[in-house]
């Protein structure tokens, strides 16, 4: 009984030319067609995609009457990848590159997946069409995202792996000052757009989290990092609501209409947040916050969809906020 080969993808087939053609002196053409039950001119292109794409030295030996590889010319290499991929899994991977050059806006990772996405196209056996189907037909936008000073960035990101200390220039926006820390780096945080570093300053002696934008300067010392344990970190980082976190953690509850549940229901606010839907329709949702400003303005997006129910100095501050907010509005 035959293998049914017929919805065999173009990588699929061009690994079993290559095992025949290894197996066998030589195979003929008709052979070819009947052990991979395709069309005469699909197989054609196989083979040409082969050597025009693979640099496979598949030839036609007229004396033995059926192709074989050839001697490899010089200056060029025919070897299949290990791992292969199917071409749904390529254009999974055209979409991750994608949406990988979207994210990183400071142009860290883009010059080194540039030549993947060469590679895969190559591969699918088109020219750029995949790639600019995924570039067309996806839309990534990152509404809010700062823009980043790519040699920082690099910077940060090398210390970070290979464990070294870090000498930065850093500008505090809230306070509109800059310091020079010397700070060993523990992980970069992508969040809401943006790039965090969470180290420790041996200035402060204590965890801090830096807006990598706001980094001016960045130098790479010769002194290993300290590592931080991972369950300090995310006592210290991950227990608080959003970006500001820390050890002094209170519980917000949160009641939202039910016309606004239906959204909010399927929001991820904090990995450890408590939720329910109450007997009128109401969604209450629970969440761990020790810094109240990142909160508030996700509080504030919701309008009169939303009520603070607690604790009773969150309400007081983001009445506050929404009294300032009016006093500026009309004046």
């Amino acid at each position: 009984m035959k293998a049914h080969t017929k919805h065999m993808s173009i990588n699929e087939r061009i690994y079993k030319i290559d095992n025949l053609l290894n197996e066998r002196r030589s195979i003929t053409f008709q052979e070819l067609l009947d052990r991979l039950e395709v069309s005469p001119a699909t197989l054609k292109r196989d083979i040409a995609h082969m050597r025009d794409r693979l640099n496979a030295p598949v030839l036609f030996d007229k004396e033995l009457g059926g192709y074989r590889f050839g001697e490899q010319g010089p200056g060029t290499a025919y070897e299949l990848p290990g791992l292969w991929f199917s071409e749904g899994e390529i254009h999974a991977l055209l979409t991750m590159q994608h949406l990988l050059n979207n994210l990183d806006s400071g142009g860290l990772l883009g010059p080194h997946i540039q030549p993947l996405q060469s590679r895969l196209t190559a591969i699918l056996g088109t020219a750029n069409d995949d790639a600019d189907q995924v570039k067309k037909r996806i839309k990534v936008e990152n509404m809010g995202a700062r823009h980043l000073h790519l040699e920082q960035f690099q910077a940060v990101g090398s210390a970070l792996l290979n464990r070294k200390r870090l000498i930065i220039e850093y500008h505090a926006r809230g306070t509109n000052e800059i310091s020079t820390r010397e700070v060993s780096p523990q992980r970069l945080m992508h969040y809401r757009g943006n790039w965090y570093l969470d180290a420790w300053c041996h200035a402060k002696n204590a965890m801090r989290n830096f807006s990598v934008d706001m980094i001016q300067k960045a130098e790479i010392t010769e002194k290993l990092a300290d590592d931080v344990a991972e369950d300090v970190l995310n006592e210290l980082l991950a227990t608080g609501y959003g970006i500001f976190s820390g050890k002094n953690v209170q519980w917000a509850t949160l009641h939202f209409t039910p016309e606004r549940a239906r959204w909010v229901a399927d929001e991820r606010w904090h990995s450890k947040q408590k939720s329910k839907v109450l007997k009128d329709g109401t969604y209450e949702l629970k969440v761990p916050y020790s810094d109240h400003r990142e909160l508030i303005m996700d509080i504030l997006k919701y309008g009169a969809d939303i009520k603070v129910v607690e604790p009773e100095s969150l309400r007081k501050m983001v009445a506050e906020t929404l009294k300032t907010a009016m006093g500026n509005y009309l004046t």
